[in-house]
C-alpha cells in the first residue's frame, strides 16, 4: 500500500534562530521579512500578540510591552538548516521530495510491517537531536491526506507530533474538521466557489460530485477529490523542475524617498535573481521591475511596472543589473 509522510518544521525560521541561540527557548520571538518590514515567522509565545504578516512598525508598543525578540531574516542560514533536516530524513526513506524550505514529503512504500507512528516519532527525535529543529509528521495514503494528518499532528498534543490518518476509524470526523480553504491544492478563488455551493469542509469535498468538480475545477480539482478518498494521484517529485520565472521582491522597513536607494535595491535584487538563474543553468530573455507604495499607510497609493525583452537571453549579472 502506498503511503506518504509529510515532515513539517515547526515555526521554522524561529526554530533556526533558537537552534543557534537556546536562550530564546520559551520566549516570544518574531522573524521579520527582508528589510524588517513584516512578521513572517512567529514562535507559539508570540502568536497571541502579533498576526502573521503584520507590519512591525505598527506593533512596536506591543513588542515592547511583551518583550518580544525581533530578528531579521537570514535565508542563507535557513536554507542550510533545511538541507541538514533533509539529510537526516534521508536516513528514514530513500525517496524524498523537499516541497518547500520547511516541508518535505517522504515515500513510505514497503514500510507496511512498521509501526509508522513510532517510526515518525523516531524521525522527529533524530531531526531534533541532530539539528535542533522541532517537527510534525503527518502520514497518509496520499500526499493530500498526509498534509491533513500533519495539521492534526501539529494541533493535537495527544499525537506527540505524529499522526497516521490511514484507515483511521474517525477519518470522517477529521476531514469534517478541516475547512475547505485549508485543503492542499484549493486556492482562495476555488474555496469561495466551493463554499457558495455548500462544500465547506474537506469531507464535503471528498464526497462531491466528480463531474461537477471536473467542470468547475478542471482535472486538478478532481485529483484533489480522489486524493481525499485515499487514491494517490500526485506522485513524489524527487527532482525539482527548473523555474520558468524567478521573482525577487522585498518590502522595506522604512520609506524610501531617494532614487539612489531604490536603484541600489533593484541592483541587489537583480544580482540575486542572476545567481538563482545560474544555479539552475538557465538564461533570461525577459525582465520586469515593479514598485508600489506602502499599502498599510492611510495615504495616496502608487504602483507601476515596466518590462523589457533582452536583445539576447543571458544570466550575466552586469547585463541584468544594467537593464533592471
Amino acid at each position: 500500500m502506498t503511503k506518504f509522510a509529510l515532515v513539517d518544521c515547526n515555526n521554522f525560521y524561529v526554530s533556526c534562530e533558537r537552534a543557534f541561540n537556546p536562550s530564546l527557548n520559551g520566549k516570544p520571538v518574531i522573524v521579520l521579512s527582508n528589510n524588517d518590514g513584516c512578521a513572517v515567522a512567529r514562535s507559539e509565545e508570540a502568536k497571541k500578540y502579533i498576526g502573521m504578516g503584520a507590519p512591525i512598525f505598527k506593533c512596536m508598543e506591543v513588542v515592547k510591552q511583551h518583550n518580544i525578540h525581533l530578528y531579521s531574516s537570514n535565508y542563507t542560514l535557513y536554507a542550510d538548516m533545511s538541507d541538514r533536516v533533509n539529510e537526516v530524513l534521508a536516513d528514514f526513506s530513500p525517496n524524498i521530495e523537499p516541497y518547500s524550505i520547511d516541508e518535505s514529503f517522504l515515500s513510505l512504500d514497503g514500510f507496511n510491517n512498521f509501526n509508522l507512528n513510532e517510526y515518525g516519532r523516531d524521525m522527529r527525535n533524530k531531526v531534533l537531536q541532530w539539528t535542533g529543529i522541532p517537527t510534525s509528521v503527518g502520514i497518509g495514503p496520499t500526499k493530500t491526506l498526509a498534509k491533513i494528518a500533519n495539521k492534526i499532528a501539529k494541533k493535537n498534543k495527544m499525537c506527540q507530533g505524529v499522526f497516521d490518518i490511514t484507515n483511521h476509524s474517525r477519518i470522517k470526523d477529521f476531514l469534517a474538521s478541516v475547512e475547505v480553504d485549508d485543503v492542499w491544492g484549493v486556492g482562495w478563488e476555488y474555496a469561495k466557489l466551493l463554499k457558495r455551493n455548500g462544500i465547506k469542509t474537506a469531507l464535503d469535498l471528498r464526497d462531491a460530485n466528480e463531474t461537477w468538480i471536473r467542470k468547475k475545477m478542471t482535472v486538478q480539482g478532481l485529483r484533489t477529490v480522489l486524493e481525499l478518498r485515499g487514491i494517490p494521484c500526485i506522485e513524489l517529485e524527487e527532482t525539482v523542475p527548473d523555474k520558468k520565472q524567478i521573482v525577487n521582491s522585498r518590502s522595506f522597513g522604512m520609506d524610501l524617498g531617494k532614487y539612489q536607494d531604490v536603484s541600489e535595491a533593484i541592483a541587489s535584487y537583480a544580482t540575486r535573481a542572476a545567481e538563482k538563474l545560474r544555479k539552475q543553468n538557465s538564461i533570461c530573455g525577459h525582465l520586469s521591475v515593479w514598485v508600489q507604495t506602502n499599502g498599510f499607510k492611510d495615504a495616496p497609493q502608487y504602483s507601476n511596472s515596466i518590462s523589457c525583452r533582452l536583445p539576447e537571453p543571458t544570466s550575466y549579472t552586469p547585463l541584468l543589473v544594467k537593464y533592471a
